[in-house]
């Protein structure tokens, strides 16, 4: 321990980051649970009772809630506090930081933590002010959450956010019309209860867990091969894309082949492959087509994993809007206007 005094100022309400304010449907962990969570405490890893492979954001928020009280880090923080200004004061070599509350403090070491992602990027698209209906972005939902029953939702963005929210709010809405600028290459998470016989194998292991993390490329426990993508046959190749489909997650890219990010022609085989899962799932083959990215390589985006996203779009409930053939024009009282037409909708979804 450093033996420093500290103070921690938040804008929210709670602890808690990114899930404290994304509370979106679907929101969900798209690391594993053992392994997305701290290494500082031996005590803790062995506490802490994980339910999930990859937990939903309320199991993740009581567990970050249950770090703040387990180890007394409340008396450091000051919530619902914003920093107005913070500039480094030569003569005394200390952080001079003031707050919205007035308050000012003076520090040697200045942590800026707010995430890269932490701004909600609301589109500047012309006619949201006149919209009539009720608009929310997910990185600012309503703590009450919000009921879609009966409701013609547009959703724009289809990232890893948008991608968690669809089967969710298409489960729910009436209609659910997805605005795509940018097809996404996704994986299936294969979510599922940690079994008690695998939580007691990780909490056993945790030490060689944690040190195979920080070790490894990507920060992943995984092995992925030492040999090319390009190296081995199509057959064994594509067994092993097979495989690590069905096991789900980010091993797909960081436990496979060594050379996905780093060979455009090796890359191309994954990304192939992921395309034809979508044209498997997808009945519509123009739908899966429009799914099915073709002018990026795999993991050069950030590269998400889902539960049943291309499946949703088999429903008879849910539209698919190309914004690359058709741009958006405007918001209408009634709902969205694209080059192609009017879309009609009660709710908006900004996943952007």
């Amino acid at each position: 321990m450093l033996g420093l005094d500290a103070v921690l100022f938040e804008a929210g309400a709670g602890v808690g980051g990114t899930w404290y304010w994304n509370r979106y449907p679907g929101a969900r962990c798209d690391s594993e649970s053992y392994y997305y969570s701290y290494s500082f405490s031996r005590e803790l890893e062995q506490e802490w009772e994980w339910t999930s492979k990859y937990p939903a954001q309320p199991e993740i928020l009581r567990y970050l809630d249950h770090v703040a009280d387990r180890f007394d880090l409340r008396r450091n923080i000051r919530l619902e506090t914003r920093v107005d200004r913070a500039a480094f004061d030569e003569a005394t070599a200390r952080w001079i930081v003031r707050t919205d509350t007035g308050e000012e403090v003076a520090a040697r070491f200045l942590v800026s933590a707010v995430g890269c992602l932490s701004a909600a990027n609301v589109p500047d698209i012309p006619g949201l002010n006149r919209f009539a209906g009720d608009w929310y972005h997910t990185g600012r939902w309503p703590h009450e959450g919000v009921d879609f029953t009966g409701k013609r939702v547009g959703l724009i963005g289809t990232g890893s956010t948008g991608i968690q929210a669809t089967p969710v709010i298409a489960a729910e809405a009436a209609h659910l019309t997805v605005f795509q600028r940018t097809p996404n290459y996704t994986v299936p998470a294969r979510n599922a209860p940690l079994a008690a016989d695998r939580a007691a194998e990780i909490k056993a292991t945790y030490p060689a867990i944690r040190e195979h993390a920080r070790n490894s490329y990507g920060g992943f426990p995984f092995d992925p091969s030492h040999r090319s993508a390009l190296e081995v046959s199509a057959e064994e190749r594509q067994a092993t894309y097979e495989q690590l489909w069905e096991e789900g997650g980010f091993k797909f890219l960081f436990g496979s082949y060594y050379d996905l990010l780093i060979n455009e022609e090796a890359n191309e085989t994954a990304s192939e492959f992921i395309r034809e899962r979508i044209r498997e799932i997808v009945r519509d083959p123009g739908m899966a087509e429009t799914l099915a990215p073709k002018d990026h390589p795999y993991g050069s985006k950030r590269p998400p994993i889902d539960t049943d996203y291309f499946e949703t779009f088999n429903r008879d409930n849910v539209s698919l809007v190309d914004l690359r053939a058709a741009p958006i024009e405007e918001i209408t009282q009634r709902g969205i206007r694209t080059a192609g037409g009017e879309h009609e909708i009660d709710d908006i979804v900004f996943a952007t």
